[in-house]
């Protein structure tokens, strides 16, 4: 865990707000005397160093973590030399200016604890647990009830701003250690779609839109026997029918939930519909399939081709492609092409 100490809490909130990109973090002031307060990894002083409560908190800080030499970024405002020589003096072993970019401070931070991870690192990290703990919830609640899409829509920033700050590939490096087969697929989707909506130029509003029905299109499979959802290997006539069921399902769990946007519905029910009226469970062709649909097929027959499972190994990128242009007659060619430019720095 990150500590930050601040005096002003409402001027160190953008400096929280980076901090929690990366890790854990609680705040407190500087009456905190250190005794209730478990292991820390690093600590960050916003304070006025020269106030007398700011000088015993930090010197607490000191005794308490003299063995365990936790890094301590003490931000400095005015004073010049005398003080970063302060702040050496009450056990800073880095200090920054106040006025410093949070960004900035979080890099030195992550330098300091983290000496060999890089913030994207951590940041890919922290969100794909966020968005993994989200869709945990999310498949527990629509196993017998309805989906608060509230709460799904706290996944969507997790997932946009892990593909922002450390690309694809650290994505899918991350949710492939998932071990849950449909968490992981779900995971892995959302990130294609946040990747591929990014190079494709979509406004924030698309990106997000697209993003969130990406989270939710497999809810249906919620309510698919384990037995069908995690066979090794593929599934006969009778379980394929089972299975293909998830569509509908998924449709009708988000249409009883309310508070659903019409392209989510469109997608959690039709991502299986293909452009010549082969897919399922509507049998729809060419212009009934919306551009959001199309999209997500796409990403959604990636990510299944690509997964990481313990009965096979995952299908190289340029394989993947190779297949995705081969089916000219079901998806859209443009698209397809588009798609492959997105991804071609996966390995």
């Amino acid at each position: 865990m990150i500590v930050v100490v601040s005096d002003r809490p409402d001027r160190s909130q953008p400096l929280v707000d980076a901090v929690r990109a990366v890790a854990e973090c609680r705040v407190v002031g500087t009456e905190e005397t250190w005794d209730r307060i478990g292991p820390l990894r690093g600590v960050i002083a916003d304070i006025t160093l020269s106030r007398p409560e700011a000088k015993r908190c930090l010197r607490l800080l000191t005794s308490r973590s003299a063995r365990a030499r936790t890094p301590l970024i003490c931000l400095t405002r005015g004073g010049g030399q005398s003080g970063f020589t302060e702040a050496r003096n009450l056990g800073a072993t880095l200090c920054l200016s106040a006025l410093a970019e949070p960004r900035m401070v979080v890099g030195s931070l992550v330098r300091e604890v983290w000496p060999d991870k890089s913030v994207a690192d951590l940041v890919v990290t922290r969100e794909t647990q966020r968005a993994g703990t989200l869709m945990t919830n999310l498949f527990a609640s629509a196993q017998t009830g309805a989906v608060d899409m509230s709460n799904v829509e706290q996944g969507v920033a997790p997932v946009l701003d892990a593909i922002h700050e450390g690309g694809l590939s650290r994505w899918l490096d991350e949710v492939w250690a998932h071990d849950d087969v449909t968490f992981q697929h779900c995971l892995l989707v959302s990130g294609v779609v946040a990747a591929f909506a990014q190079s494709l130029g979509l406004s924030a509003a698309d990106r997000q839109l697209m993003t969130r029905a990406a989270l939710v299109h497999d809810v249906g499979k919620s309510r698919i026997p384990h037995a069908i959802l995690n066979k090794p290997g593929r599934l006969d006539d009778d379980e394929r029918a089972v299975m293909q069921t998830h569509a509908p399902i998924g449709h009708e769990i988000l249409s009883a939930s309310g508070g659903c946007d019409a392209v989510t519905l469109a997608v959690t029910r039709h991502h299986h519909e293909m452009l010549d009226g082969s897919g399922y469970p509507d049998k729809l062709c060419a212009s009934e399939i919306g551009d959001p649909v199309r999209l997500l097929t796409i990403c959604d027959i990636y990510a299944a081709l690509i997964e990481r499972r313990p009965y096979k190994a995952p299908m190289s990128n340029r394989d993947a492609l190779s297949i995705l242009s081969g089916m000219e007659a079901k998806l859209e060619g443009g698209l397809v092409q588009a798609f492959g430019r997105a991804v071609q720095a996966v390995p």
